[in-house]
Parts: structure tokens; C-alpha cells; sequence
């Protein structure tokens, strides 16, 4: 049966006039989008309209990143929240809780001053941060965007990952896996590892604010071994959580989402930003915070 071709709610067509450039938030514009678009076009159509809407968005949009934001989003579709997956699990922000933690809090300037390893040189230390974190070798997946990615060994990536932007935070279990359609996938769930890292990363607030709730959730909970910068507008806050159980890691999510955190990141297979490296506009990722002794 086909979809009558309704008019699309205000809501929607809004959206359509505020489509953010590179580097502002367009991928996260993109599943937003696909998402509420899901009721009232098909897939097809859906494609077109995207592909349009970001035509002049200041980088190349393949049709692979554009299906992806719309076969990802489509279980989400008619839920409400800000994102896919803010919905009834996750609670909504709690204004006054963060409020508290903010007022009296650190400052991003503050971790950097208090870094047990800092650097303040202009050279990129991707290579060295990333053989502190994930030592012996193991699979990793990085990639230069969404759309283009790949699962290697640590030292066939030696050499190469100054220049890209995106790591999956634990090692990968295989090279490959499958995708929820079936698809040989070298990102995806089903081939990655146990949880070696769980980062914290917001889409609202300012640096400081994002400073302030990453100091308070590493003094209560769990031990933080980096915090950088996303190169666009917020922090990135890595904590290590090898070998802790999923239900405990699941309470201090809640907490930190209850803070304002994105809940994006509980997926484990979610990309998150490379430490030291280059975010698609050039802009540096950069570390500000490192304590190598969390590591065990």
C-alpha cells in the first residue's frame, strides 16, 4: 500500500530550514531527521529530501551515510525526545542536579592545570595516547568519517591515525561482523569487544559546564582517564571500566545522562572522537586531561 503524501508537519519543515553545516552537528541533523520523517515518506523519498537539505552543507554526503541515518533511526521513529535514544529509558536532564554541579565546579582550564601527563607541545600524540589505551595489539576500529572506517591490528594503524577522527573506545572482537540487516560489517555491534572504556559527551552546554559534571561523576564513580576536546563544542570525558558489570555501568549512565550526557555513547560499538586527531573540518580533537595510572 502506499503512503498518502500528507503535508508534512511544521515541526519538519523547520527543521529543513535550519540543516547545520560540517562540523555543527549535521550527522546527528540527519538521524533527527530521518526519524520524524519515517511516518510520513518512504525510504526513497526520504532519501531525496535529505540529499537536497544538505547539498551545500560544506562536505560530500554519500547516499550510504544518508541510508544509515535512515535504516538506524527507523525503530525510533514516533518516539519523543531529542534523539534516537533519549526515549523512557533514559531519563530527561535534571536542571536543578546540574545546576549544583556546575556552580561550584571545575573548569576545563582545571583539568589541564591538574593532567598527570600533559601536553602542551603542537605535535599530535595520537599514536603514544592510543598505545597507553589499548596495549598488546589488539583490533581496533577507526575511522576519517562514519562512512569510512575500518578494523585493523594497532600497529597496522601505526603511523596513520593522526589524521583521522573516529575510534570505537574497546577493542573490536573480530574484523568482521554483522550488521541488525545481515550485512558484513567491519562496525558494528556484533564484532565488538567487552567495554574497556564508557565516554561521557554532551550536545548542550558550555565546555565548563561539560567540565564541571565529568569532574563530579569521576569523583563519585568511576576512574577517568582522559577528557578531550570534540573540536567542535563539547567534551569528551573517557572512563575505564574494563571488567566492570553492565548493571553498575548502566546506574552511572543514568546518572550521567540525568547530568545532561548524550545517551548515544552507551552503545558500544558508538564511534567517539580520536584522541588527538583531526575532526573533518581540520579542527584538533585535543587531549587536555590524561592519567595513564587509571589504566591497570
Amino acid at each position: 500500500m502506499n503512503k498518502v503524501k500528507n503535508v508534512l508537519p511544521s515541526f519538519i519543515r523547520d527543521m529543513f530550514t535550519m540543516v547545520p553545516m560540517a562540523g555543527e552537528g549535521l550527522h546527528n541533523w540527519l538521524f533527527k531527521t530521518a526519524r520524524v520523517l519515517h511516518p510520513y515518506r518512504s525510504e526513497q523519498e526520504i532519501i531525496e529530501l535529505l540529499t537536497a537539505a544538505t547539498f551545500n552543507c560544506g562536505r560530500y554526503i554519500s547516499e550510504l551515510e544518508i541510508l544509515n541515518a535512515i535504516r538506524n533511526s527507523k525503530r525510533y521513529a514516533g518516539q519523543k525526545g531529542t534523539s534516537g535514544l533519549r526515549t523512557r529509558l533514559w531519563p530527561k536532564p535534571n536542571d536543578d542536579q546540574i545546576e549544583a554541579v556546575v556552580k561550584n565546579g571545575q573548569e576545563l582550564v582545571d583539568f589541564w592545570e591538574i593532567s598527570p601527563l600533559r601536553f602542551d607541545d603542537n605535535v599530535s600524540h595520537t599514536e603514544e595516547i592510543i598505545d597507553t589505551l589499548f596495549p598488546n595489539n589488539p583490533l581496533l576500529c577507526v575511522g576519517k568519517s562514519t562512512y569510512e572506517f575500518a578494523t585493523h591490528h594497532r600497529n597496522k594503524w601505526r603511523g596513520r591515525l593522526a589524521s583521522l577522527s573516529l575510534i570505537v573506545p574497546s577493542p573490536m572482537s573480530a574484523k568482521y561482523g554483522s550488521t541488525l540487516e545481515k550485512k558484513r560489517s567491519e562496525h558494528c555491534l556484533d564484532n565488538t569487544g567487552a567495554r574497556h572504556f564508557l565516554v561521557i559527551e554532551f550536545d548542550q552546554g558550555s565546555l565548563d559546564q561539560h567540565a564541571a559534571i565529568i569532574w563530579q561523576l569521576q569523583c563519585e564513580y568511576l576512574p577517568l582517564a582522559m577528557v578531550l576536546f570534540s573540536g567542535n563544542k563539547s567534551l569528551h570525558g573517557w572512563f575505564y571500566v574494563k571488567g566492570i558489570d553492565e548493571t553498575n555501568l548502566k546506574n552511572f549512565m543514568l546518572k550521567a545522562v540525568s547530568l545532561g550526557a548524550d545517551p548515544t555513547t552507551w552503545t558500544r560499538s558508538q564511534f567517539v572522537r580520536l584522541p588527538d586527531g583531526l575532526r573533518e573540518t581540520g579542527k584538533k580533537q585535543t587531549v587536555y586531561f590524561f592519567n595513564p595510572e587509571v589504566i591497570k
